[in-house]
């Protein structure tokens, strides 16, 4: 967990590239995705750098295998075989002659000619000397009127024996019939086969066009980053500068070596770390579990270098709070059962590869919807609520015997626990089953939400406030401790974790039948600030002390949170004047001799109000968690009642007919309004709680995102988008 907490530890190095291997150790680097390079010519025109002119080589072939789609390529390439062959010649040559006649024919037609020839067992006599010869038999066809006439020289200058024409007009007429009627029949196999060999053979070579493609893409990546590199003295090393994780400097060496070793120089190339006083850019290594939870937080703004990282406590916090929104067993067990769906194929390139964006959203974060499922399915236990029903697991714990008379008189069911023998005990599990048929249901589950929600809320940014102890120790800001957090949670604490302590100590210290004249707690609360206490009964003996006490506490650290870190710097800086070092307690702090005071109050007094409203306005924003819930399970139950029920209603014999269509209606209504709408609206409000209430306690995300140089990064760019 240590590099998903915080950031990795990041270096500048410099590379010292050879000429001859720097494309190869480039190459290397790319497939490793360690590295992130500095442009080091920035007042360089791109149009004037070394390797512009490869670069648009590789812009022109990517043009025109993007032009050649796989399922285009191969009719545009068997067009070449449409071209017309014309003549054949055929005649005898001697044995000896023959090879450096097929050279001369090669030569001077320029592989316009297909030759073939064979031995003669017999020896033949030859026209000219009357001797007997070996002789081979030769057949050549040609394109082109212009290569015929080349053939022909050749063949007399080699005093080759061609076959003769027919003399007489009709022997001719008869001759060419019956050879093209041959012609014919052999043209069109040999056209057929012809093309279904060319056309198996370019189906082949079609499938290796995106292949081919990544290829290119890559060469263009190589020298986009050959561009960024500078050169040294004598033109023969290039030099860059990487950002890369310390931990990984052993992994980018090993890949120097390998390129070198590739390239067969004989000077290997090495990196060097060197030091820097520039912020290094955020590294935060993922899986496919964690990355979308660190796109979460991303989207807020990129982490500052090694601070504290929100994205492992937000896989568990995120989904958590979203269900208490969306808390129903039904609608969550939908969304887990589709999101595992998605988890099972992840690896069909058919999910993942589309241009649909929408269905890559939720692709991707597929482990986020199956923990929110999930989550929701354990909230809608503890909420009792399936589809607007509630589930009688163990057996209710109220009995409603002892109030017959008054439910037969009033058609009302009001559950009062004060009534003798109406109340047996709690329900093992969650709500009671009965509350769903009661009439002060809403009543009962408002109370209890919006106390949950509350609590809930200022647990969740008590939890942030404790984080940004981690920064500060990190970051050696010991005095933070004291004059930021310590102040930050005192304030939050003494008002509204004591406002917690009265809710919990209320549920503990009063019984159902004291809950009538037990005091407000929201009365008592206001109250506190007042500072009286108008005559109402108290929580408890010492009450108004107590709150006093508190009351100063938090107004007393609302000062010191706003002058204590400018006054402490002030006292450091006052000694000094110029570059100095001071060691307070064991803390070395350096301070620039050029400090502006008024910018440190004006900085330290917006973060104090900011930080002092918004623990109030934060507080009542967690209310949204009472309040999505509550609308979820009312809309969940009007969907039931003005749908489901009056299917259900129907008792003739058509009435399971009837009951088929409106259980679709019911089910397309509740994937299109309580999963997707109400999941979208409780995702977005769990996002805004993590975003502002919960990570800006600690989080400033101000940081650059590491952008390494992968190749597996640029690939899987095509995957996401499609091959043009």
């Amino acid at each position: 967990m240590g590099s998903l907490f915080r950031s990795e530890d990041m270096c500048l190095a410099q590379l010292f590239l050879q000429a001859g291997s720097a494309y190869d150790c480039i190459s290397e680097l790319g497939e490793t995705g360690l590295v992130e390079f500095r442009d080091l010519n920035p007042s360089v025109n791109c149009f004037q750098r070394k390797f512009v002119n490869e670069i648009k080589r590789c812009e022109e072939m990517e043009r025109i295998l993007g032009k050649k789609h796989t399922n285009h390529i191969v009719p545009s390439l068997l067009n070449v075989a449409g071209m017309s062959v014309n003549i054949f010649i055929s005649g005898l040559i001697q044995r000896p002659k023959i090879e450096a006649f097929e050279r001369m024919m090669w030569r001077v037609c320029k592989g316009y000619t297909i030759l073939s020839y064979s031995e003669i067992d017999e020896y033949l006599e030859d026209p000219d000397t009357g001797e007997p010869t070996k002789s081979v038999v030769f057949l050549i066809s040609y394109w082109g009127e212009l290569i015929g006439q080349k053939v022909k020289k050749i063949c007399d200058c080699y005093h080759c024996h061609l076959y003769p024409y027919p003399s007489s007009r009709e022997e001719r007429t008869d001759h060419l019939v019956h050879r093209s009627l041959m012609c014919s029949v052999l043209w069109s196999q040999v056209l057929l086969r012809t093309d279904d060999y060319l056309r198996q053979v370019l189906k082949k070579a079609s499938e290796s066009v995106y292949t081919w493609y990544i290829e290119v893409k890559k060469m263009k990546a190589i020298y986009y980053v050959l561009n960024l590199c500078s050169l040294d003295v004598t033109n023969k090393c290039l030099i860059s500068e990487v950002w890369c994780p310390v931990g990984d400097l052993g992994a980018v060496r090993q890949a120097l070596e390998e390129g070198s070793r590739k390239s067969g120089a004989t000077l290997p190339s090495f990196v060097n770390r060197i030091p820097s006083n520039d912020t290094p850019p955020t590294l935060i290594k993922t899986n496919k579990f964690t990355s979308g939870f660190q796109n979460i937080v991303d989207a807020y703004g990129v982490g500052t270098y090694r601070e504290v990282n929100p994205a492992p406590f937000t896989i568990i916090t995120f989904p958590f709070l979203f269900a208490v929104m969306f808390g129903d067993l039904g609608h969550g067990l939908i969304m887990a059962v589709f999101a595992f769906w998605m988890v099972l194929y992840e690896n069909n390139r058919k999910l993942k590869n589309t241009r649909n964006e929408i269905w890559n959203t939720f692709f991707e974060g597929r482990y986020i919807i199956l923990l929110m499922g999930l989550f929701s399915i354990y909230t809608g236990l503890i909420y009792n609520d399936c589809f607007s029903k509630s589930l009688n697991l163990f057996g209710s714990g109220w009995s409603v015997k002892a109030m017959g008379s008054d439910i037969a008189a009033n058609r009302f069911l009001i559950l009062d626990p004060n009534i003798t023998g109406v109340f047996k005990g709690p329900y093992p599990l969650g709500i009671d089953p009965i509350w769903n048929l009661a009439n002060n249901r809403l009543t009962f589950l408002n109370s209890y939400k919006m106390k949950m929600s509350v609590i809930l809320g200022i647990v969740h940014m008590s939890f942030g406030v404790v984080l940004s102890v981690y920064n500060h120790l990190h970051f050696r800001k010991k005095s933070n401790l004291y004059l930021v957090f310590l102040p930050e949670l005192l304030f939050m604490w003494c008002l509204f974790g004591y406002l917690v302590f009265m809710v919990v100590y209320k549920w503990l210290a009063f019984s159902a039948a004291e809950s009538k004249t037990a005091p407000s707690i929201l009365i008592h609360f206001i109250n506190m600030f007042l500072m009286q206490s108008s005559g109402n009964q108290l929580l408890y003996p010492g009450q108004i002390g107590v709150q006093g006490f508190l009351l100063v506490i938090a107004l007393l650290s609302v000062p010191v949170l706003l002058l204590g870190k400018p006054l402490y710097l002030y006292w450091l800086h006052n000694g000094s004047q110029r570059l100095g070092m001071y060691r307070v307690r064991g803390l070395t702090l350096t301070l620039p001799s050029g400090i502006n005071f008024g910018d440190e109050f004006l900085h330290q007094g917006i973060h104090t109000i900011e930080y002092c409203l918004g623990c109030v306005s934060n507080t009542a924003s967690y209310l949204r968690l009472w309040a999505l819930s509550l609308a979820h399970a009312q809309l969940s139950e009007v969907l039931w009642r003005m749908v489901m029920h009056l299917g259900l209603r129907v008792d003739t014999s058509l009435g399971v007919l009837f009951l088929v269509p409106v259980f679709g209606l019911f089910a397309v209504l509740t994937v299109s309004i309580l999963l997707v709408m109400e999941g979208l609206s409780a995702f977005l409000h769990a996002l805004r709680l993590h975003w502002v209430e919960f990570q800006n306690k600690f989080y400033s995300g101000n940081g650059i995102k590491f952008s390494p140089f992968s190749f597996a990064l640029l690939a899987s760019s095509f995957d996401h988008d499609g091959f043009p």
